[in-house]
């Protein structure tokens, strides 16, 4: 499966790839080109169309979820600042240090999309005073906190691919300029790509809450539920590839 992912990603990737290195010259561009890189790669594949389906199924039923959407994104450049802070103190060393950790962190991204995939179906259901279940919840319904840490946990699933486009290949040219400390949230902002730009579509063609108004509320529960068996798949797939 994991090869599968792979070759999609390759596919998708390379231009983008031969773009960013293009683009040496001019380092925010290339670290903003080379988060794109970021976002197609195998390990960050399924997660981001995760997160695609979580905000794009709460834009389409409700308003624009621009607030998440940005939340998600913060959590995904504070995580990135933060190993580019590292790498900064400590110098090449920490990535052998934090290589042993970025499998484990990954294998917890696809239980977590079949939990929110359940969730979204209603096949499961949390009571408040559950501390766990409101993890779910937020990261589907409570807004701007769920989003961050949805952001962070997925950033956090880093793959081989992932690793050499971040510690190999951003952060030694971050470390040869003046501002090369805001390069890893240049990065982190090309990785959130893709669902910038499917709620940006959404908002453009103004398919947000006045159009399930129009629809109806079985056509929003439909698309919920359709949303939700999508990210139980993704989930699985994911689950396969990272714990087989």
């Amino acid at each position: 499966m994991y090869e599968v992912f792979s070759g999609i990603s390759n596919l998708f990737t390379q231009p983008f790839y031969n773009l960013a290195r293009s683009m040496e010259g001019i380092p925010i561009l290339f670290a903003f080109l080379l988060g794109i890189v970021g976002a197609l790669a195998p390990c960050q594949f399924t997660a981001n169309l995760g997160a695609v389906m979580v905000y794009g199924n709460k834009s389409v039923q409700q308003k624009v979820a621009w607030a998440e959407v940005l939340f998600f994104t913060l959590g995904k450049i504070v995580v990135f600042s933060v190993f580019g802070w590292i790498f900064w103190i400590l110098g090449s060393e920490v990535k052998e240090v934090l290589i042993g950790y970025f499998p484990w962190f990954r294998k917890a991204v696809g239980p977590i999309l079949i939990l929110i995939g359940l969730f979204m179906l209603g096949i499961i259901k949390f009571k408040k005073y559950f501390s766990f279940g409101s993890i779910p919840e937020r990261l589907t319904r409570k807004g701007k906190m769920g989003a961050f840490l949805m952001g962070v946990s997925f950033t956090l699933g880093f793959c081989p691919t992932m690793f050499v486009l971040f510690f190999v290949t951003l952060m030694p040219m971050a470390m040869s300029v003046s501002y090369g400390s805001i390069l890893p949230s240049i990065f982190a902002v090309g990785t959130s790509l893709p669902l910038l730009l499917a709620v940006f579509l959404i908002w453009y063609l103004d398919l947000s809450g006045k159009f399930m108004k129009k629809t109806g509320r079985k056509i929003g529960i439909m698309v919920q539920r359709g949303a939700g068996i999508i990210i139980m798949i993704l989930g699985i797939l994911d689950t396969i590839t990272y714990w087989g």
